[in-house]
């Protein structure tokens, strides 16, 4: 007779997965910005008593050229324990790796050998239209009742993004998610607050305004993403909007708390028209409604019009560029990519509505060009971009290209890429892994990790 387990990186509860094994693999998207060779799935030693610590030590190249991988995710997680829709016999076995520019999917196996994983399907763009109306996924989610892939472009790539919904185990495209859509056009980002039947989505732009690069007019004229949606999860319906207002640009990254008693999160904005800062915001219920509150302001830095690329020189500043946050499994760390300066900055949001600063790094930045002790060019290009942590909260990973058109637009000496890795104390402050920095093989640049077993952005719990 067989015996049904549950998959044991699954785990009910936030506070039972900070106690998950350490984890030895990361799994790292790069892309090739000439788009003149495959994009890949780069298998990364973690573990600091292997001989080949913070090396590259397995990879698997797409089929095609020209995907840019950018955000993927894991088919199934904690959340398949979730007593409303459960599937606690699906294994997180299975990566679903997107291609933003190909609207390629991708589904890669790790489980014969974690250091080698293999693809085994390819959805293509055409069947991914012709089911769900979109184009260019973007970001992975794994629910409890299906993979939930939000879209940045309907099927001829312009308005409306949205999401659409994928088989747990066969891989299919299912369809459209939403039902009432509401005002919605925009997307970016989807996640959820499982125990209060709520998602949320956020907003960037078609793909014709970021392919090629941020557009000024566009960006100026406030044409980007600005607002945040509230949805009603199970009847997939339109609830809410909050705007931002003009000012705000790039409402990007949503970070939910992990307890499922808890109604806020923290959601970045990219820049401010008004003065080139970044702000980091939280949402929460206020009442029968939801609400947003600015709880951190990064200034930009005064700098030489001779430092600056093209599109700053007019401003005499490198703007902060915020563009990845990242909440630590007992929801009391948010960490802060600042792609644009340089910074990596910890704040503890124990309290989400009035955060403290409780540790910084730099490295790399538009004009600091900050090192690292391993690196052998002084001058890092780049800057923290897409950043991960472990289920304990004690180690912190990062790369540092956005996306291939835009690294160009702002690091305009170059681009090289490279991953660190940081040392968390578990009441705050950080510091690099002096032994662990990568610079990443030439042709390729590295973007989103995915840590073995789970990290912080990728499960959802419903027992606190």
């Amino acid at each position: 007779m067989t015996r049904w387990q549950p998959d044991p990186s699954f785990y009910p509860s936030p506070r039972l997965a900070e106690k998950a094994p350490p984890e030895t693999l990361a799994y790292v998207a790069m892309f090739d910005p000439d788009r003149q060779q495959p994009d890949g799935i780069a298998v990364v030693d973690l573990d600091p008593a292997s001989p080949s610590y913070a090396q590259i030590v397995g990879s698997v190249a797409m089929p095609n050229t020209g995907d840019e991988l950018h955000h993927f995710g894991w088919n199934a997680c904690s959340s398949c324990l979730c007593p409303n829709m459960p599937h606690p016999h699906v294994e997180r076995r299975y990566l679903v790796v997107p291609g933003l520019r190909s609207s390629r999917i991708h589904i890669i196996d790790t489980k014969p050998d974690p250091h080698s994983p293999a693809i085994v399907k390819v959805i293509e763009p055409e069947v991914i239209a012709e089911r769900t109306g979109y184009t260019r996924p973007h970001t992975i989610h794994c629910g409890p009742d299906g993979i939930y892939v939000t879209a940045l472009g309907s099927a001829e790539g312009a308005a409306p993004g949205g999401i659409f919904i994928m088989d747990h185990q066969t891989f299919e495209p299912l369809g459209r998610w939403e039902i009432d859509r509401g005002p919605q056009q925009l997307a970016y980002d989807g996640w959820w607050h499982l125990g209060y039947d709520t998602l949320v989505t956020s907003e960037w732009g078609t793909p014709d305004t970021f392919e090629n690069g941020l557009v000024p007019e566009i960006l100026l004229g406030s044409r980007y993403g600005r607002r945040l949606h509230f949805w009603d999860l199970l009847k997939r319906k339109h609830l809410q909007e909050i705007d931002f207002g003009e000012e705000h640009q790039l409402v990007f990254e949503l970070r939910p708390a992990h307890d499922p008693t808890k109604a806020y999160g923290f959601v970045n904005c990219v820049i401010s028209l008004k003065d080139l800062s970044s702000s980091i915001w939280t949402w929460y219920r206020d009442g029968n409604r939801w609400a947003v509150k600015k709880i951190i302001t990064i200034p930009a830095e005064p700098a030489s019009a001779d430092d600056l690329p093209d599109m700053l020189k007019g401003f005499g500043a490198v703007p902060p560029l915020v563009t990845d946050i990242d909440l630590s499994m007992d929801d009391r760390f948010l960490y802060v990519s600042c792609w644009g300066t340089g910074d990596l900055q910890q704040y503890d949001v124990s309290d989400p509505l009035n955060p403290k600063l409780t540790g910084k790094v730099r490295i790399g930045g538009i004009v600091s060009r900050a090192s690292h002790p391993r690196a052998k060019n002084g001058h890092l290009t780049g800057g923290p971009q897409m950043v991960e942590i472990s289920r304990d909260g004690r180690r912190v990973y990062f790369t540092n290209s956005l996306y291939g058109s835009i690294d160009q637009q702002f690091y305009h000496r170059g681009f090289e890429g490279w991953m660190v890795k940081l040392n968390a104390d578990p009441d705050g402050g950080i510091s690099f892994d002096e032994d662990f920095f990568i610079e990443w093989p030439k042709g390729h640049r590295p973007h989103q990790i995915r840590l073995e077993g789970g990290d912080c952005s990728s499960d959802s719990y419903c027992y606190p």
